[in-house]
């Protein structure tokens, strides 16, 4: 009983792993995208920068409006950055990641479409026996 109980709460773990992970590389795609499309990397100077940055959901780009004009930010709070741009780097961004996600879904249906096309039975399927009871 212990042993399943010391398994669940690895696997738990281990999960809780890899969900942070692919959050990490999440942020980390959309850093980099933003810096492609022309955002600048600014680190808060002041009391009321730092306090706009705070209140920004970490993982997605946030239209503001700052002493009177319109900026788009993606804050990277663990380094105390954030990136910052305008419209016409806001609408860069949007293109690079339909781009991407069209890229994606196309590798995507590629894949699928190979395994669709594999003909295992020609194959003989894995070249093992059938379990006994299972035979013809």
């Amino acid at each position: 009983m212990k042993l399943i109980q010391s398994i669940s709460k690895f696997l738990v773990v281990l999960a809780l792993a890899m969900l942070a992970i692919g959050c990490a590389a999440e942020l980390k795609n959309k850093e980099n995208l933003a810096a492609a499309a022309g955002f600048k990397v600014i680190t808060p100077n002041g009391a009321d920068q730092v306090a706009i940055l705070t209140k920004l959901p970490a993982d997605k780009v946030t239209r503001i409006t700052y002493k009177g004009k319109m900026y788009y930010v993606l804050p990277d709070a663990k380094n105390n950055v954030a990136y910052v741009g305008g419209q016409t780097e806001y609408q860069a961004y949007r293109q690079l990641r339909e781009q991407q996600n069209i890229s994606n879904d196309n590798l995507m249906a590629a894949s699928m479409n190979e395994d669709a096309s594999m003909n295992w039975g020609a194959w003989g399927g894995w070249g093992m026996a059938a379990p006994i009871g299972f035979r013809r």
